[in-house]
Order: C-alpha cells, then sequence, then structure tokens
C-alpha cells in the first residue's frame, strides 16, 4: 500500500487529495483540501498566467506541505490543466511547482484529463456494466466530457467552455441581467454542439457530473453548512432543480450569493456561469437527472500515476 498526495491545479481551483492506494484502488482517503486561486484569471484574454495568480497557488501549495508531511506521503504528484496548457509561461509554471514543493509535474492535455477524470469517477463501479456513460467536468477553463462503460472511454472531448473563462467572456454586470445569461448560454451551446456529435449525446444512459461546479449545486440543493462530502457524493441532481438554483442564484448580487448554504463563497463569483455551463451540457445529452460525484480527476491521478511519481 502506498500513501499518495495528488494536487490538482486547476483554472479556478487548487485541491488536495492524500490516498491510500493499492492493487489499482483507493482504500482510504486520508485528506482532501481545496482552495479557490484563479490560476486562469486573465490567460483567455492574455495568454499568460499572472503573477499574483501563481503566487496564490504557491502560498495554497504552501498551505497544503503540513498535511502533506503529516501523512508521509510516498509518491507526489500534481496534476495541472487549461489555464497551464493554454499560457505561455505554463510550462514554466509547472516546473517551478515541482522545484518549490518536490511534486512531480504533468502539464495534461485535454484527453489525459478527460480519461483520468473518468477513472476517478467510475473507480468504485461495477466493471461488467455496459451502460453508456457520461462523466463531465465543469472547470475554469473548460469543460471536459467523457463517455465510456466500465473503465473503456469510448468517447472525450475537452471543450473551452469554463465558469472562469466564460464569465470573463460574458458576464460583466452583478447580478448577471438575462442578456449576458443568453450570450453566453449560446456561446456554450454552440461550443458543445460542434464538441459532441449526435450520435454520442444521443447513446448516453446517464451521467455523473464532478468537481466543483457539480458539488456546488448539490449542496446548494440540499442547503448543506457546513459541506458534507458523504451528502454530496450520489446525490441525484434534476434538470428542474439546477434551473431553480440557477434562477435565485443569478438575480443575486455577489455579496449574497456568498451567503448561500452550500456554496463556498470564493465560488460565488462564478456559479451563476457554471449553472449555465451544467444546464447546457444536460440539454445537449437530453438528461432528465445527473448524478453528482465527489470522486474525479484527484482520484483518478492517484490510481493512474501514483506509480510513476
Amino acid at each position: 500500500m502506498a500513501t499518495v498526495a495528488v494536487v490538482d491545479i486547476g483554472s479556478n481551483s487548487t485541491r488536495l487529495l492524500v490516498a491510500q492506494v493499492s492493487d489499482g484502488r483507493v482504500d482510504a482517503e486520508l485528506e482532501r483540501r481545496s482552495t479557490v486561486t484563479r490560476l486562469g484569471a486573465g490567460v483567455d484574454h492574455d495568454g499568460m498566467l499572472r503573477e499574483d495568480a501563481m503566487q496564490r497557488v504557491y502560498a495554497t501549495l504552501a498551505d497544503y506541505e503540513t498535511a502533506i508531511a503529516r501523512h508521509g506521503a510516498d509518491a507526489r504528484i500534481a496534476v495541472l490543466t487549461s489555464a497551464v496548457r493554454d499560457s505561455a509561461n505554463g510550462e514554466r509554471f509547472a516546473a517551478s511547482v515541482g522545484e518549490r514543493f518536490g511534486f512531480s509535474p504533468h502539464v495534461l492535455s485535454g484527453d489525459a484529463e478527460a480519461r483520468l477524470t473518468f477513472l476517478g469517477a467510475t473507480s468504485e463501479r461495477d466493471l461488467a456494466d455496459a451502460t453508456p456513460t457520461l462523466v463531465f467536468d465543469i472547470g475554469g477553463g473548460s469543460t471536459e466530457m467523457v463517455i465510456g462503460a466500465g473503465r473503456e472511454v469510448s468517447f472525450h472531448v475537452s471543450t473551452q467552455a469554463g465558469v472562469v473563462r466564460q464569465t470573463e467572456r460574458h458576464l460583466h454586470s452583478d447580478p448577471p441581467p438575462e442578456a449576458d445569461q443568453r450570450e453566453l448560454t449560446a456561446d456554450v451551446e454552440a461550443i458543445i454542439a460542434a464538441a459532441v456529435p449526435d450520435d454520442q449525446a444521443a447513446r448516453v444512459g446517464r451521467a455523473i457530473g464532478v468537481a466543483g461546479t457539480a458539488t456546488s449545486l448539490a449542496a446548494i440543493a440540499q442547503g448543506l453548512d457546513p459541506y458534507d462530502p458523504a451528502r454530496v457524493h450520489g446525490y441525484q441532481l434534476s434538470r428542474a432543480e439546477g434551473e431553480q438554483i440557477l434562477a435565485r442564484l443569478a438575480t443575486m448580487p455577489l455579496s449574497e450569493r456568498r451567503e448561500v448554504a452550500g456554496l463556498h463563497p470564493d465560488r460565488a463569483p462564478t456559479i451563476v456561469a457554471g449553472g449555465l455551463i451544467f444546464l447546457a451540457v444536460a440539454r445537449r445529452f437530453g438528461l432528465e437527472t445527473i448524478e453528482i460525484s465527489d470522486h474525479d480527476i484527484l482520484r483518478g491521478a492517484a490510481l493512474a500515476l501514483g506509480n510513476d511519481a
């Protein structure tokens, strides 16, 4: 059994998982943390990671160091996603994460990100279940959509429909007017329609939503304060619930959104964009209900990359 520490350095948040892994499974999750660091701020416009954003990530990793050391991790892995792969200085930043904190850095392609996300979300499911399953992850800079059965992926795509990117493109007032929301929705629907062929959309039998937007919507639906991963994981969120939550959040100023039970205050600036993307995915695949999972790319990276660090 090995103890593996994984950090997921995304466009909106930096997250930590310390887990015990053996024989292709996660035996125990020892530590989970999540901090909104907004690494992707400005990348869509400037094509560069900003110095202040990189410093927020460095400070967060320094904070995580105590937890990692306490558990005595045998391997340290960093997965870096949309903001890093899309920026001119991303590779240099990834190298600095390895040099400063001892992580083995992996700047993931969209395809690799999709595969690790699918592995994490399905790692505890019945291998014999042949139901075509969509796993989707709405991140800060991109949304990954993966279709597969068992552990086998048959279709995967990474799109530039992320909450930070879309907020910066379309939502410039607080609260965002309906016209701006419609503009964002049209942009996202066009991106998803171009990325997902009709035959792939039609074959999906169920869906699993992972990561910050999906888990936040499940927590808001249940009014969880504090956040309870045991109640979020496996929650069945209906499209109608998602629409009701979004309608409420979109009319609130940011100061009120920060106070909503179930929503971490740091996610309040981007949750409207997240909700609009979530519903666009649901419509594209004809989904009335989405299962929410607390298992995602962190778990997938621990399983697939833990032995390589």
